[in-house]
């Protein structure tokens, strides 16, 4: 004799067999100093253990570093890899602006007000940008292989959003910090809803790191 089971215990059973897809959250992150003052121009990035992968929609931008009042605008720039940032001059005198840094040199000879150049950086990694011109100007465009990243603002916080409940790394990199390259990297796996993190880091107060340092 055979049994026959019910259509709504047949799919319950399905439902319970299914594999259950991880859902996402998002991760506050604050960065202070030793002293306990908070960190700007911080980036933070999530890179799953198995990889995130960056989609044509991740590298659209718009990615902008302008020139303004003699200085770049922002002074970090976080860009995903693959994509293009456009450096428009918005002063009324020209600027030369370069790199040598081995992750993408590069240079832009002399151009002027409402003129625009613009680069597509391919390889990870941290380019420190100056002027020939004006030896005050620096910035930094810091190259992701990740979708999850943002920089923090003036309280040395950011919140990534969406993230995937997966292990991964969780990174913390800015120009002044006292450490190897600059970063700091743990292991962390975002939970379910909304959680937080918090790094200590030390700040250097010494000048700048010269585009050298990278």
């Amino acid at each position: 004799m055979k049994l026959r089971l019910p259509l709504t215990c047949l799919a319950t059973t399905c439902l319970l067999a299914a594999p259950i897809a991880a859902q996402a959250g998002d991760l506050t992150v604050t960065v202070t100093d030793t002293a306990g003052k908070p960190v700007a121009s911080a980036v933070i990035a999530f890179k799953p253990a198995a990889g995130g992968a960056l989609s044509s929609a991740d590298r659209q931008g718009p990615f902008v570093l302008a020139q303004k009042n003699i200085k770049f605008n922002p002074f970090v720039l976080a860009v995903p890899v693959g994509s293009t940032v456009n450096f428009p001059n918005q002063d009324r005198v020209n600027h030369h602006v370069y790199s040598f840094s081995a992750v993408q040199p590069f240079q832009f000879p002399l151009y002027g007000q409402g003129q625009t150049r613009s680069l597509r950086f391919d390889h990870s990694g941290t380019v420190a940008i100056a002027c020939n011109i004006h030896d005050s100007m620096s910035a930094y465009v810091r190259v992701v292989d990740t979708p999850y990243y943002a920089t923090t603002d003036a309280t040395g916080r950011v919140t990534l959003k969406d993230l995937p409940e997966t292990a991964g790394t969780l990174s913390v990199w800015q120009p002044l910090m006292d450490a190897p390259e600059h970063s700091a990297v743990r292991t962390t796996t975002p939970g379910k809803g909304s959680s937080t993190q918090t790094f200590t880091v030390k700040i250097r107060a010494a000048a700048m790191p010269a585009s050298s340092a990278y």
